[in-house]
């Protein structure tokens, strides 16, 4: 017998579950945060995820 302790196969690790928050967008602050980012209504509506009929689609950035 060794005297080394026994281990176990590779590292176990626990995965720990993700708490989704749902976050109210209309709250003040989320408001206040679509007041500093958003310059228009239709603006606003695509960034909460309603996308405004006939909007222009956004063009993906060259990498370098």
């Amino acid at each position: 017998k060794s005297s080394k302790p026994k281990r176990g196969k590779g590292k176990s690790s626990k995965k720990k579950a993700k708490v989704v928050k749902e976050e109210d967008i209309r709250s003040p602050a989320a408001m206040l945060n679509a007041y500093y980012i958003c310059h228009n209504a239709p603006a606003f509506l695509e960034f909460r995820g309603f996308p405004w009929p006939g909007s222009p689609k956004k063009k993906g950035k060259k990498g370098k």
